[in-house]
Formats: C-alpha cells, sequence, structure tokens
C-alpha cells in the first residue's frame, strides 16, 4: 500500500484527489495539507511514501516544503501536481529534490501510475516538462546578465519589505508603471518570473541583504 499526503491549497482540489486516490487498491490517503508548513507537520506525524505537492501557495510554498521534506524525510518522494509549467518553477522544484513533475490536467491513469513510480524511487515527468528540461539543457550557456542598476536594486529592496508597487511608487517618487517597468527588468536579469524569487535570487547573490540584518 502506498501512502500518500495530497497538498494544495484549494478545498475542492485536495477532496477531489482524495476521493480519486482513496477508491485505488493500492493506495492510501494519509492526509491532507493546505500549505507547505501543515504539510511538514503531517509528514512528521505520518511519514507518507509519497506527497503529492502543489507549487504556489500561502505562508510556505511548495518548493519550500519540498527541500524540507526530501532534507529530514529522505525515505518520503515528493510529486509536484502544479498548474504552472515555466522554466523557472520546474528548475527550483527540481533543484529543491522533487521526483517528479506532472501537470494538474494529467490523466486519472497516469497521475496513479506517476505516484506508483515515484514510490519506486523513479523519476516522474510529464511530457511537456520533459521537453522544457531537455531544451534547456540543450540550450548554448547564456551570457553574464546585466547587473540590476542602483533603482532597479531600491525597488527590489521595498518589495523585499513587503510594500507594493503603489506603495513603492510613492516612497520612490516614480510612478506605478514606472515601478512594473523595473520589476520586469529585474526578473529577466535574474532569470526570474515573481516577486518572491527575485527577492530570493537577489539574497542568494549578495545583492539584497539577508532578513535580520
Amino acid at each position: 500500500m502506498i501512502r500518500v499526503l495530497v497538498v494544495d491549497d484549494h478545498p475542492v482540489v485536495r477532496s477531489g484527489l482524495s476521493g480519486m486516490l482513496s477508491v485505488t487498491e493500492d493506495i492510501s490517503v494519509v492526509g491532507e495539507a493546505g500549505d507547505g508548513s501543515e504539510a511538514l507537520a503531517i509528514v512528521e506525524s505520518t511519514r507518507p511514501d509519497v506527497v503529492l505537492m502543489d507549487l504556489r501557495m500561502p505562508r510556505m510554498d511548495g518548493v519550500a516544503a519540498t527541500g524540507a521534506i526530501v532534507s529530514k524525510y529522505p525515505d518520503t518522494r515528493v510529486l509536484v501536481l502544479t498548474t504552472y509549467d515555466t522554466d523557472t518553477d520546474i528548475l527550483h522544484a527540481v533543484e529543491a529534490g522533487a521526483a517528479g513533475y506532472l501537470l494538474k490536467d494529467t490523466p486519472h491513469t497516469e497521475l496513479l501510475n506517476g505516484i506508483r513510480a515515484a514510490a519506486r524511487g523513479e523519476t516522474v515527468l510529464a511530457p511537456p516538462v520533459a521537453a522544457r528540461l531537455m531544451s534547456r539543457l540543450r540550450a548554448p550557456a547564456p551570457t553574464t546578465a546585466a547587473a540590476p542598476s542602483p533603482r532597479e536594486l531600491q525597488v527590489l529592496a521595498a518589495v523585499a519589505r513587503g510594500l507594493s508597487n503603489a506603495e513603492i511608487g510613492r516612497e520612490l517618487f516614480i510612478g506605478e508603471a514606472t515601478v512594473k517597468t523595473h520589476l520586469q527588468r529585474l526578473f529577466a536579469k535574474l532569470d526570474v518570473d515573481d516577486r518572491t524569487h527575485a527577492v530570493t535570487v537577489a539574497i542568494e547573490r549578495g545583492l539584497l541583504p539577508s532578513p535580520g540584518r
């Protein structure tokens, strides 16, 4: 029997997945979680074989939860199940230690086979995801990206403090559209596609101070 934890911030999605899995002879649902923090607590108490993990959730997202689970519970396999298939999402999940990456439009049978394969220790990738990874690997090495400008880093520092675009504009005496332009340029330079990842990468590269410093 494969013991599965379902993690998704949408109750209807969780309920649907749990119901589908519960009627499968070789799969048992040991719990449901609405975010990464809740998932960690349930993994600690139930030690599932496979965690079916959504990516974008409140409090702790799927990437952070995946990394924490894989490092602390190496026998538990994390299988990402999400609607997002961008290069950044895929790479962050794989780098965090996910055993596989499936999309929510995956057919029922393929999802079940993916869970079984993950439980056996195999890597599971949806065809579009595998194609993106192969394309990324085959692409020529990128040239050194331009460094963020001082103004762009000012904007990003404000983002790190939790300010909205409108609040950043008022603080820096620039228009909200200009703030958005700075952020779009930052995303391209840092090779990310959202504010949270931009701040994380900037801290990792020493462009912004770590929290608390």
